[in-house]
């Protein structure tokens, strides 16, 4: 892990953190229900009957063999801290999107704990979008289950709208719309009021270079708010132009935990190196005369 940062001798450290997530010796584990790996076909549709009767039943799982144990997260502990905007990196199946929803309240844990200073909101889940309604409409309900009031939401619609850069397709169905103008919608409404703790997984993937702009200011926004941010991400560069610190999450645990730009080049050093092309190439051997 990489060593915590500390103020140098004889200056002054700053005013004291005030945490807003402590996250401690947290566990997670799935059990995942499905057929046992390796076991045959049934040579009879009777028999194959018998077996899904068998397994809606809740037959032991020493006679199925059907479930099998995921232990997503794996004894994590760490303190974030109001201003903070911290990057969670990572392969696939780290643990890192299973570790935000248990942060967000999604997922509870099988042992450990969760305390938070204020309340979560996950991007994409408070804000609840239905495809046959309009964005127009989206946007009202979205915007009250944040906790606005109506006359609120009407007051920041036109910037909502001008945020997700989605123009008169607010008023179509959000099933016409792309993945990626979904994924912009749930943004702008999501953080149309600053939480106080943002938690954003992957959801900047989708856009072009000037939304990605917008969205990176509008974080730094809710951290001068003193809002927490979680980032999750496989874009590295993300991490270290929105984030202030990162944690490592490999194989369900925290490998490294520190500043972004650090943590990040850590993580880094365990992808496969390219190999380096030459640069002079050897000239044509002179003959023997």
């Amino acid at each position: 892990m990489l060593p915590e940062s500390t103020a140098p001798s004889g200056q002054d450290a700053g005013p004291e953190p005030k945490p807003s997530v402590v996250v401690s010796h947290l566990d997670i584990v799935y059990e995942v229900y499905g057929a046992k790996r390796g076991r045959p076909a049934a040579p009879t549709d009777e028999e194959n009957g018998l077996r899904i009767v068998e397994r809606f039943l809740g037959e032991r799982e020493e006679k199925l063999g059907h479930v099998q144990k995921v232990h997503a997260v794996r004894d994590v502990s760490f303190v974030a801290n109001v201003g903070e905007s911290i990057g969670i990196i990572g392969r696939n199946g780290s643990g890192k999107s299973t570790l935000l929803r248990a942060i967000a309240g999604l997922i509870p844990p099988t042992s450990g704990s969760v305390w938070l200073s204020g309340e979560p909101s996950l991007l994409g889940v408070n804000a609840i979008l239905l495809g046959d309604l309009t964005g127009e409409r989206n946007i009202m309900i979205g915007g009250q289950a944040l906790g606005l009031s109506p006359k609120e939401v009407r007051s920041r619609f036109d910037d909502i709208v001008e945020f997700s850069g989605i123009g008169d397709f607010v008023y179509m169905p959000m099933k016409a719309y792309s993945s990626g103008m979904g994924a912009r919608l749930r943004f702008a409404i999501s953080t149309a009021k600053s939480p106080d703790i943002l938690m954003v997984d992957e959801a900047l993937a989708t856009g072009d270079a000037d939304f990605k702009a917008r969205s990176s200011e509008r974080i730094k926004q809710i951290r001068d708010e003193a809002g927490t941010v979680f980032v999750v991400s496989h874009s590295n560069n993300t991490i270290k132009e929105m984030c202030t610190r990162a944690l490592w999450m490999d194989k369900g645990q925290l490998i490294a935990d520190g500043p972004a730009a650090d943590v990040v080049a850590e993580y880094q050093k365990t992808f496969p190196q390219k190999p380096k092309k030459a640069t002079d190439s050897p000239g044509p051997k002179a003959k023997d005369s």
